[in-house]
């Protein structure tokens, strides 16, 4: 007698299951491409690290950030920011990760196959996340070696390391929903023009009240700048915060920020999935 084939498990346990067994496969598929080509992960530290050397040690003795003189604590207001600004400028590989996926095929061989809908989508959120995790590992080590210190008890530390991630994690819907919307991966190359200005026109490097009163504003209502200024005040390091209500309610910020990023691009994301080959 032919043995029949075991039907599917339909129950709610099963369904779950076997969903969270399609996220795993996509993250395994991200971090094995990863580990054959580490030379992607190398290049989004990169940049971080030239910032680092370029401000820190270039205009870094010029800058007078906390009124006691040019130089003066500077790595430690500088080095939040960087964190931060690394966050930020995160989502341009998930959105150039998410367009290589579509232009080689991947995506709609997934869409094909008996996979949860969201297994694409909530599989690159959170293998950027992980990601992301790494990227703070190395640039914590990085900054450690160039004397930074963070002057917050443990509780506070990770307290400031959890606003990084969540806004990382925030701004990975942003770059799933671009990376769907762009025709292929060159249109998402040039995202960088996009996620400069908003990694840049912030209080990463400088306070915006040093900034003219325009942009100053601007900056200050960033959501890069209020987990800057978050994690410098978790930290225990030098806050240059000014009068606005983020800055003067930034560890809010740093949490409200993010969530009303993820209530608008993560239904954005997926329904673009959805409507692809439509």
């Amino acid at each position: 007698m032919t043995a029949l084939a075991p039907l599917p498990d339909e129950t709610l346990a099963g369904r779950v299951k076997w969903t969270l067994h399609d996220y795993r496969a996509i993250v395994g598929q991200e971090f094995t491409h990863l580990w054959r080509q580490p030379a992607n992960f190398l290049w989004a530290l990169g940049f971080p690290i030239v910032m680092v050397l370029l401000f820190v040690y270039v205009f870094g003795s010029a800058m007078d950030v906390t009124g006691q003189g040019a130089g003066v604590d500077y790595v430690a207001y500088a080095m939040p920011g960087m964190f931060a600004m690394t966050m930020a400028f995160g989502f341009t590989n998930t959105a150039w990760a998410v367009a290589d996926m579509k232009e080689k095929g991947f995506i709609d061989r997934v869409r094909s196959m008996p996979m949860a809908s969201s297994a694409v989508v909530v599989g690159r959120n959170l293998a950027d996340t992980i990601h992301a995790v790494l990227d703070l590992l190395v640039l914590f080590l990085i900054a450690l070696a160039i004397g930074w210190r963070s002057g917050g008890t443990a509780w506070e530390t990770l307290g400031a390391f959890a606003l990084l991630i969540w806004l990382r994690f925030a701004l990975i819907w942003v770059g799933i929903w671009m990376g769907l919307l762009v025709k292929g991966v060159e249109q998402a190359g040039n995202l960088f023009a996009v996620a400069f200005p908003f990694g840049m026109v912030s209080s990463v490097f400088t306070p915006p009240e040093l900034m003219p009163g325009w942009l100053g504003a601007i900056a200050a209502w960033n959501p890069v700048s209020a987990t800057a200024t978050a994690i410098r005040e978790l930290f225990g390091n030098p806050v240059a915060a000014g009068a606005s209500w983020p800055e003067q309610h930034a560890v809010l910020a740093a949490v409200v920020w993010p969530l009303l990023i993820t209530a608008v691009f993560l239904p954005l994301g997926v329904r673009r999935f959805r409507d692809l080959g439509r």
